[in-house]
C-alpha cells in the first residue's frame, strides 16, 4: 500500500544515494519512528488517567493523588510578574532566541533560531473552588496556558515590556496563565496542619535524635546526670522519652493550627501532573487528537523507513 504511493524512480534515487546521506535520512525516519511510538502511549495515558481520576472538592478531597476543577488565583505578597510582557500572572514561561546566520564553503546560507535565555516559573500560586482554596506548586507540572504569545525584536534585553514587532533579530515567546483563570489540576494533593494530617511519629523523633546528637555538647548538658562525658543506658532513655514527648507537644499545637492544602508533582513519575485552562473535557479532546496524530506519525514514518532500507539493500 505505502510502496504504491511512491514514483517509481525514488527508488533508485535512494540507491544513488551516498552512504552517508541515506543513513543520515534513515536515522532521522527510525527517530521520528521511536518519538511517536512513545508519545502513542504518553498521550493515551493521559487522557487516560484524566478520565479515570474523579473530581474532587478542596474541603473533602483526600490525601494522595487528585483532580481538581476551580480558579486560579495570586497568593498574597509580591505578584508574578512575566519577565517579557512585564504582565502579571500566576505561571509564566519564557524565551530569548537570536537568529544566526551560517554559510558554507560553496556559499549556501543557512539561519536558525540560538536561545539566549529561558526560564518557566516556580512560584506558589492558588487555586479556588467553592468549598476552599489549595496551594499549587508548579515545579515539574506539565501547563496548558491561557496565552502563548511570539513577537521580535532588535534587542536580547528583556524584562517588562520588550518592544513587539514583527520583524526583528530576537525572537520572543511567553506563556501564562492569569488571575481568574478557569485552572484544571491533577497531581499530589496533602494537608498540612490541623487534625487532618497524619504525622509520622516514629520518623519525627528520629529526626529530632539526630538533631540533638549533632550538638553533643548541649545533649550532654541536659541529661548527663553524673557528668562523667558518657550518656549511660539509663539516661539514653531519658533522651528518648523527651524527644518523643517534644514530638507529640509539636503535633497538638501543628493540630490546632490552621489547615494548608498543597498541590505537588506526584512522587511516582509514572503520574502525570497537569495545569491546564482548559477544562477536562478539552483536555481529553485534545489527548486524543494528539495521540491518534502521534500513531499516523508513526505509520507513515515507519512505513518510510522500512521502503527506504528494502530500497536501499533489496529483498
Amino acid at each position: 500500500m505505502f510502496e504504491s504511493l511512491i514514483p517509481p524512480d525514488w527508488a533508485l534515487r535512494v540507491q544513488q544515494l551516498a552512504p552517508a546521506e541515506f543513513w543520515i535520512g534513515a536515522s532521522v525516519l527510525i527517530a521520528l519512528t521511536l518519538g511517536a511510538f512513545y508519545a502513542i502511549f504518553r498521550f493515551v495515558h493521559r487522557y487516560h488517567t484524566i478520565e479515570g481520576t474523579p473530581t474532587s472538592k478542596v474541603r473533602s478531597a483526600a490525601q494522595g493523588y487528585v483532580e481538581l476543577d476551580g480558579i486560579g488565583y495570586l497568593m498574597p505578597g509580591t505578584p508574578i510578574i512575566a519577565p517579557l510582557s512585564g504582565t502579571t500572572c500566576t505561571w509564566f514561561s519564557f524565551k530569548v532566541e537570536e537568529k544566526v546566520e551560517t554559510y558554507d564553503v560553496r556559499g549556501g546560507h543557512r539561519s536558525r533560531w540560538q536561545t539566549l535565555r529561558a526560564g518557566t516559573s516556580d512560584d506558589l500560586f492558588v487555586l479556588k473552588d467553592d468549598t476552599g482554596e489549595c496551594v499549587i506548586d508548579p515545579e515539574g507540572a506539565e501547563v496548558t496556558p491561557a496565552i502563548s504569545e511570539v513577537w521580535y525584536g532588535d534587542t536580547p534585553v528583556w524584562g517588562g515590556g520588550v518592544r513587539r514587532g514583527r520583524i526583528g533579530r530576537y525572537r520572543y515567546t511567553e506563556k501564562r496563565m492569569h488571575p481568574g483563570d478557569v485552572l484544571y489540576a491533577i497531581g499530589q494533593f496533602r494537608t498540612i496542619g490541623g487534625s487532618q494530617e497524619l504525622p509520622n511519629t516514629h520518623e519525627e523523633v528520629r529526626e529530632l535524635l539526630a538533631e540533638w546528637k549533632r550538638d553533643q555538647v548541649a545533649l550532654h548538658a541536659r541529661f548527663d546526670r553524673n557528668n562523667d562525658g558518657v550518656l549511660s543506658l539509663d539516661e539514653w532513655e531519658e533522651v528518648r522519652k523527651a524527644a518523643w514527648k517534644d514530638v507529640l507537644a509539636a503535633q497538638a499545637q501543628r493540630a490546632r493550627g490552621p489547615v494548608h492544602h498543597l498541590l505537588t508533582r506526584p512522587d511516582d513519575s509514572r503520574r502525570p501532573y497537569l495545569l491546564s485552562v482548559l477544562p477536562q473535557e478539552l483536555l481529553v479532546r485534545r489527548y486524543r487528537l494528539y495521540s491518534i496524530l502521534s500513531l499516523a506519525t508513526f505509520l507513515l514514518a515507519g512505513s518510510a523507513a522500512t521502503w527506504m532500507v528494502t530500497a536501499r539493500f533489496g529483498g
